[in-house]
């Protein structure tokens, strides 16, 4: 029998406050994390994607930065401006046959 991984989530609240507590007290990172009970390489990474982002760290499942969202429209609308196109070409050849 293999044992499976359990794989535990951590929410913004709590990764915010690690980061917090681990910049803000004496004890090493390694320290902090073994008292938080976590992998000291999660409060590495949690450390490293706090100070890129700031605010926006950790934004969860299904959360994107506002780049990323304003992105992801820009492409939505690409997308649907070129099937309008196809389409008036479709239209534009259908009714230049016609007599």
């Amino acid at each position: 029998m293999s044992k499976k991984k359990v794989r535990i989530e951590y929410d913004k609240a709590f990764k915010l406050e690690a980061v917090k507590l681990s910049e803000s007290s004496k004890q090493s990172v390694e320290e902090v994390a073994k008292d938080l009970g976590i992998a000291v390489s999660n409060l590495h990474r949690w450390r490293r994607e706090y100070r890129s982002a700031s605010i926006q760290a950790f934004p969860g499942k299904g959360h994107q930065s506002e780049e990323d969202e304003e992105v992801r429209g820009l492409r939505q609308e690409v997308a649907t401006l070129k099937q309008e196109r196809d389409i008036l070409k479709k239209a534009l050849g259908i009714f230049s046959t016609t007599k």
